[in-house]
C-alpha cells in the first residue's frame, strides 16, 4: 500500500507547512496483533509536549495495511490450508531436499492431484458467487476473482502437472479442452438464434459461427449446422459440404488412440482425405462461386475452413484475428491443425511468434498470468499472479519450487526464496485478521528460519481467552480480542490446557518451537495469578520449566495473608495443594517446592486455628495449631523470614489457650529459632549494610505485619521468649508430676 486515506484529513490540504511550524508530526504505530496501524499527531521534539500546560486533543486513527477476510474468503483460504499442508507432508515424507525426488511417478501423482484438489475447490468457490443467493453481506471478492484462479491454476496443472507417463505427449488437445472450458466460444445463444432459422446461411453470424466451432474442435455443432447447407441452392456448395462432413466427423484425437504412433498414422491419412477435399474446391468454376446472393462469400469462408484443416499457419491465425479470437485460441487451435505432435517443451518457440501478432492484453492480469506460463516464464507469471491474489502466488510458487521451476536457494540476500517471498506475503495478508492466526502460523512455519521467527512473534501475541470454571472475567494477553471463534465459550479445566492455550500449545510442538510455547505459558500463568487461580498458574510454569515462577505463585499465596486476610489466604493455600504432588515430580527444585508446601501447610495452621477459635466455652483446645506451627519449625520446611511471624503466632496461641504447651524438645526448636534471630537482628547495631540486610532476612515480614513497626517487632519477639520460658517450665512441672 502507497498511502491511506484518513478522513477527515489529520493536515488539511495546503496546512502542512503551517502543522510543521507548529512543531508537530505524524507518528504511526504498528499493532502487535495483526497489520493495523495507529495514526496520530505528535511533537516533533518530544519534550516540547510536557511544557504545555494545556495540549490540544487529537484524533487518533486507526488504519489497515490489508483487508482482513470474511465470509466466502474465509471459508477459501481455511478449506485451502487443508491441501497446502498436505503439499508439505508430501514433501517431508518423499524426501524434500533430494533434489530428484520430483521425478519419482509415485510423488508426482500425489502432486498433481492435489494441484487438482486446489483447481477443483476454486471452481466450487467461482460457482458459489456466481450464483443470485441472498446473502448476509457482499462478496468480498467477485465471481469473477474466482474464475480468474480457477483458469490459471488449471492451465497450470496442464502445462505442467500432466499424468505420469503422459509429460511427452502432444499438448494440443489438452490445451483445447482448457480453452473450451474456460473461455466459451462461440456462445448458445448465438447456436439457438441460427438452429431457429431456416435459411441460416443468410445470417451474417452463420459463417463466423461455423468457422468458431471447427476451429474449437465442436464437431458436433459444426455437423449439425454443415448439414443444414444441403438445402443451400449452390450445388457445389452441396457437394463439398457432403465431402466435408465425413471428413470433420472422422479427425482422428490422440486420446482415441493407443499409441503416438497409431495416431500419427490416422493424421497422416485423414490430411490426405482435406486434400482432396481442396482439389474438389479448385474445381468450383470461378464464376460459380458467389452467385448464391450470401452475405458472404461462401467459397473464401469454406476455403478458410479447408485451409484451418489443412494446417496452414497463415490462414489460422488470419481467420483467428477476423473472429475476434486471442492468443490462446490461436495456440490450442496451433497443437490440433497445424502441428498435432506440439509438445509442451516446445509451447515457448510457438507461443512467442503468435504473440507478436496477437498480443495479450497488458492492463489484463488473467492474461498476463497465462501467457507467462505458456512462455515458460514462472516468475513474471507470479509477478502478475501476485498483482491478481495473494493467494495464487503463493500456493503456485509452492508447487513451481517442487517442480524445480524456481529456484529453492535464497535471494542474494541470502534470506528467502522465491516461494518463501509469496507465502510470506500472502500469510501477512491472513494477518490482517487476528482471528486467522493459526492459518497465518502455519504458511510462515513453511518458509525457513525468516518465516519461523515471524511466525513466533505471532504465536507470542495471539490474545488468551481463559475463563474458569468458577466464571472469573476472561482474560487477554496483549488486550486485544479475538472475534468470530467461540473461545470465549472455553473453559480452562483445572489441570488441562484447551481452548486457544492449548491450540498454541499444539501449534509449538508441531513445529518444534519450545521456547515459544513455554513464554505462551508463562503469560498465561501471569493472567491465571491476577485471577487468583493460582492452581493452573502452576500448572502453566510447570509447563514452561520456570521453576522461579512457581516461587513467584508460593509468594503470592502467602501475600494474600497480610493483603486480604486470613479466609481468603486459607482458600488459595487449598487451590495449590494439589499441585504439590506433580511439582515433586517434575524435576522442580526442592528450594521452590518446600516454599509451596509452606504456603500450604501455613494455610492449613490458619484454617485450623481460626476453626478452633470460633468455639464457645472454655478450654478453645488451641493445642492442633500450635502442633501445626511447632511442626513447620521442626521440620525446617519455613523459611527463615517466616520465623519470627510462626513465633509471634505461638506467643498468640499460648496466650489464648494456656493449656497449649509445646514439648520440652518442641519448647527447645523454637527457643534456638529465637536465638538466631535475635543473634542476626543484634547485627544492625554495628551499622553495616550486611549486618541490617540480615536483620531484614529475619524480621523483614513480622515488620510489614507491624505496619512496619521494627520496635514492636523486636518486643513482640521478647515476649515469646518470655511465654516459652514460662510454658518451659509449667512443663518441667508437668512432666515431674507437678499441678
Amino acid at each position: 500500500m502507497n498511502y491511506l486515506g484518513l478522513v477527515p484529513p489529520l493536515i488539511e490540504s495546503g496546512r502542512v507547512e503551517d502543522f510543521t511550524k507548529a512543531g508537530q508530526t505524524l507518528s504511526v504505530s504498528q499493532s502487535p496483533l495483526d497489520t493495523s496501524l495507529c495514526v496520530f499527531v505528535s511533537p516533533t521534539d518530544a519534550s516540547s509536549n510536557r511544557s504545555d500546560p494545556a495540549p490540544q486533543e487529537q484524533p487518533i486513527y486507526f488504519a489497515s495495511q490489508g483487508v482482513a477476510p470474511v465470509s466466502e474468503r474465509r471459508l477459501f483460504v481455511t478449506d485451502t490450508l487443508l491441501i497446502f499442508t498436505a503439499f508439505q507432508k508430501l514433501g517431508q515424507t518423499a524426501g524434500l531436499n533430494d533434489s530428484g525426488w520430483s521425478q519419482s511417478g509415485d510423488n508426482m501423482a500425489a502432486m498433481r492431484k492435489l494441484a487438482i484438489d486446489y483447481v477443483n475447490f476454486i471452481k466450487e468457490c467461482w460457482v458459489h458467487a456466481s450464483q443470485p443467493l441472498p446473502r448476509s453481506e457482499p462478496l468480498q471478492f467477485s465471481a469473477g476473482q474466482y474464475r480468474s484462479l480457477y483458469t490459471s491454476f488449471s492451465l497450470f496443472v496442464v502445462l505442467y502437472l500432466p499424468e505420469p507417463g503422459f509429460e511427452d505427449i502432444p499438448v494440443g488437445e489438452e490445451l483445447m479442452e482448457w480453452l473450451n472450458i474456460h473461455f466459451i466460444e462461440p456462445s448458445t445463444e448465438e447456436g439457438d438464434h441460427l438452429s431457429a432459422l431456416d435459411r441460416p446461411w443468410e445470417d451474417e453470424t452463420f459463417w463466423p459461427y461455423l468457422t468458431r466451432t471447427i476451429l474449437r474442435g465442436l464437431s458436433k455443432a459444426s455437423a449439425f449446422f454443415l448439414a443444414t447447407l444441403a438445402r443451400h441452392p449452390s450445388p457445389h456448395l452441396r457437394a463439398l459440404v457432403e465431402s466435408l462432413i465425413p471428413i470433420l466427423t472422422a479427425q482422428p484425437l490422440l486420446r482415441n488412440f493407443s499409441s503416438e504412433r497409431d495416431f500419427t498414422h490416422e493424421a497422416h491419412r485423414w490430411r490426405d482425405r482435406v486434400k482432396r477435399l481442396r482439389i474438389e474446391m479448385d474445381i468450383v468454376p470461378e464464376d460459380e462461386r458467389d452467385k448464391s446472393g450470401d452475405v458472404e462469400n461462401w467459397w473464401t469462408r469454406l476455403s478458410d475452413i479447408v485451409g484451418i484443416l489443412e494446417g496452414r499457419e497463415s490462414v489460422v491465425l488470419r481467420v483467428c484475428e477476423d473472429l475476434g479470437a486471442d492468443w490462446k485460441e490461436v495456440c490450442a487451435a496451433w497443437g490440433i491443425f497445424v502441428d498435432t505432435r506440439l509438445r509442451r517443451q516446445d509451447l515457448p518457440d510457438i507461443v512467442a511468434p503468435i504473440m507478436d501478432v496477437l498480443p495479450p492484453d497488458p492492463t489484463n492480469l488473467e492474461d498476463m498470468i497465462h501467457a507467462n506460463l505458456m512462455s515458460d516464464k514462472p516468475e513474471q507469471a507470479l509477478e502478475y499472479a501476485a498483482r491478481l491474489d495473494h493467494w495464487l502466488a503463493a500456493h503456485m510458487a509452492d508447487v513451481m519450487e517442487r517442480l524445480g521451476m524456481v529456484d529453492a536457494v535464497p535471494d542474494e540476500f541470502g534470506e528467502i526464496t522465491i516461494r518463501d517471498h509469496y507465502l510470506l506475503a500472502y500469510a501477512e495478508s491472513l494477518h490482517a485478521d487476528a482471528s486467522l492466526w493459526r492459518l497465518t502460523v502455519e504458511y510462515m512455519y513453511a518458509c525457513g528460519d525468516v518465516g519461523r521467527l515471524r511466525a513466533d512473534e505471532v504465536l507470542l501475541r495471539v490474545p488468551l481467552r481463559l475463563q474458569t470454571q468458577n466464571h472469573q472475567p476472561k482474560m487477554q494477553s496483549q488486550g486485544a480480542a479475538e472475534g468470530g471463534e467461540g473461545d470465549e465459550n472455553e473453559e480452562v479445566k483445572t489441570g488441562d490446557i484447551v481452548g486457544v492455550l492449548k491450540e498454541i500449545n499444539e501449534t509449538c510442538l508441531e513445529h518444534q518451537r519450545e521456547e515459544v510455547r513455554r513464554v505462551v505459558c508463562r503469560v498465561a500463568a501471569r493472567l491465571l495469578i491476577d485471577a487468583k487461580q493460582l492452581g493452573l498458574a502452576i500448572s502453566y510454569y510447570t509447563s514452561a520449566e520456570d521453576w522461579a515462577g512457581v516461587g513467584y505463585v508460593a509468594d503470592r499465596v502467602l501475600q494474600e495473608f497480610w493483603t486480604s486476610g486470613p479466609l481468603p489466604f486459607t482458600k488459595l493455600a487449598e487451590d495449590v495443594a494439589s499441585s504439590i504432588h506433580s511439582l515433586s515430580e517434575s524435576g522442580c527444585p526442592h528450594v521452590f517446592v518446600y516454599r509451596l508446601i509452606f504456603a500450604v501447610r501455613y494455610g492449613r495452621f490458619q484454617q485450623i486455628y481460626h476453626m478452633m477459635r470460633g468455639r464457645e466455652g472454655e478450654g478453645l483446645g488451641l493445642g492442633d495449631a500450635l502442633a501445626e506451627v511447632v511442626g513447620m519449625l521442626e521440620e525446617g520446611i519455613a523459611p527463615r523470614g517466616w520465623w519470627a511471624v510462626l513465633l509471634s503466632d505461638v506467643l498468640g496461641i499460648m496466650t489464648e489457650d494456656p493449656s497449649a504447651l509445646p514439648s520440652t524438645a518442641s519448647s527447645m526448636t523454637l527457643l534456638r529459632k529465637l536465638d538466631e534471630i535475635t543473634a542476626h537482628s543484634r547485627a544492625t547495631s554495628t551499622g553495616s549494610s550486611r549486618g541490617e540486610a540480615e536483620a531484614d532476612d529475619y524480621l523483614g515480614i513480622l515488620c510489614t505485619a507491624l505496619n512496619g513497626d521494627e520496635k514492636g517487632a523486636r518486643q513482640c519477639l521478647q515476649g515469646v521468649r518470655l511465654t516459652l520460658a514460662k510454658g518451659l517450665a509449667r512443663r518441667y512441672m508437668l512432666d515431674s508430676g507437678g499441678k
